[in-house]
């Protein structure tokens, strides 16, 4: 029998929308471990489900993926690193009541048992039979990773107010006048109170609508559909980035990369691009970053949905109701599958796995004082590590506006410009190079936009 978790929702009959549900810890975990599902994970799940969700340039990205020939790949398994990204939370997500991605099979961590892995650093791989470069026997002890079963990122008997653009409210210390006037409330004559029951295809529901629209209680739990799509309006804006966010731009010419721009120079906007394998590694990237670490980037208001709202609100959160700072910073600040990381341009970091009476961790608050951290710290020994990028090298690619990726090819581009209606002799080569701001701005621009080459390099940022 399917699972199901209830809800008690006040909604505006006149309007037909949902103010707030009040939630316990069940359904307030399952909205926060949207914040850690890696965007390749959330664009194969929208393909599963009965209304695919369109976030700017992803489809687009993992689409290419799927579509180029595993010879330019370095291994087959940086494929799967793409169209099935691990998620660094994944034993948290684990335990939820309702998880959307339950057909996904569980990582598998294995160890050496000849090395005795709780006295010494060691290795781990995610794969049976990997030789233990310390001692050159077979890595094949599995190991589990420690989770408190009561619940995942809140407190068991947590209770909180969920606004209909997943706000998140404390029912302490808050008047009824001053919260119903905040979420303009101005007849109570107008309510209702409802009871719900949700299961998976409402939280899957949940989560695409949380990405396209403001009202996604709304849109899921009285319309039943999703949003699926971004509004195509103000999708050729410039997206703006605080500079406080994304930090220094990478200078050092070995940090930065090098493109090519074909511009349109009667649009001003960026046709394709050419570039090398560093470039298009970068872009396949984005499908490995939680959505928490692009949530980050945009709390400026460019996104059409209103994960970043979520994001706010656990912010601000009081510390009562979540489990932990280590939670909270697993939502704040996700990190990614140690092994998962390619380069340090984007400034997200792997977690660090710790080795603990048998099982794994990543929460260091968890290691005895008098131990140091460095002893109970293990690293993946695989040799599927992205460090070096998905792309064998050296190789060139055409990249268009919206991150349709190929091989380079002459005829390729010239359909591209055909689609377009942009004579070649309209066009010009711009040289670009980008260090760090210029790839978070790259980024936001890919989710947030259909035009992500313009966004990012062309057009001038919005004012705020």
């Amino acid at each position: 029998m399917e699972k199901k978790i209830n809800l008690k929702a006040l909604v505006d009959k006149g309007s037909n929308k949902v103010i707030f549900i009040e939630s316990g810890n069940a359904f307030i975990d399952v909205v926060l471990s949207f914040l850690t599902f890696p965007l390749g994970t959330i664009i194969k799940l929208g393909r599963e489900h009965s209304a695919p969700v369109e976030i700017g340039c992803m489809n687009n990205l993992y689409s290419s993926v799927e579509e180029i020939d595993v010879s330019e790949l370095r291994s087959y398994a940086c494929r799967e690193m793409l169209l099935l990204p691990r998620n660094a939370a994944e034993s948290l997500c684990k335990i939820l009541v309702l998880q959307v991605d339950h057909n996904a099979k569980p990582t598998r961590y294995f160890g050496c048992s000849n090395c005795q892995l709780w006295k010494t650093r060691k290795f781990f791989s995610y794969y049976p039979f990997i030789i233990n470069p310390e001692c050159g026997h077979y890595m094949n002890n599995e190991i589990t990773f420690s989770v408190d079963v009561a619940s995942a990122f809140v407190k068991e008997r947590a209770r909180l107010l969920i606004t209909d653009d997943l706000q998140l409210i404390s029912p302490c210390g808050t008047s009824i006048v001053s919260l119903f006037t905040n979420l303009g409330v101005t007849n109570r004559n107008t309510t209702e109170e409802l009871n719900l029951n949700i299961g998976v295809d409402e939280v899957m529901n949940l989560l695409i609508s949380s990405l396209v629209s403001k009202t996604p209680l709304t849109e899921t739990l009285l319309k039943h559909k999703p949003v699926a799509k971004q509004s195509n309006e103000n999708n050729n804006q410039a997206i703006h980035i605080d500079p406080q966010t994304v930090g220094e731009t990478v200078l050092t010419e070995e940090d930065n990369i090098s493109i090519k721009l074909i511009v349109c120079k009667s649009k001003n906007i960026v046709c394709y691009a050419e570039a090398g394998e560093d470039f298009v590694n970068l872009l396949f990237s984005f499908l490995t970053l939680p959505l928490g670490f692009v949530s980050k980037q945009m709390q400026d208001g460019s996104l059409k949905g209103c994960i970043d709202q979520l994001y706010r609100s656990v912010q601000d959160l009081d510390e009562q109701y979540l489990k932990s700072n280590h939670q909270k910073e697993m939502l704040l600040n996700p990190k990614l599958v140690p092994g998962f990381c390619y380069k340090s341009l984007l400034g997200i970091e792997e977690a660090s796995y710790y080795y603990l009476d048998g099982k794994l961790t990543t929460d260091s608050s968890l290691i005895p004082s008098n131990t140091p951290l460095e002893s109970c710290k293990i690293e993946p020994t695989d040799n599927n590590s992205s460090a070096r990028g998905f792309l064998k090298g050296p190789a060139s690619f055409t990249v268009t506006d919206n991150l349709v990726i190929r091989p380079i090819s002459t005829i390729f581009e010239l359909s591209v410009l055909d689609k377009l209606n942009v004579p070649f002799t309209d066009t010009e080569n711009r040289v670009v190079l980008m260090g760090k701001k210029e790839a978070l701005n790259l980024l936001v621009a890919s989710f947030a936009s259909d035009s992500a080459l313009t966004n990012a390099f062309i057009s001038e940022p919005c004012q705020t």
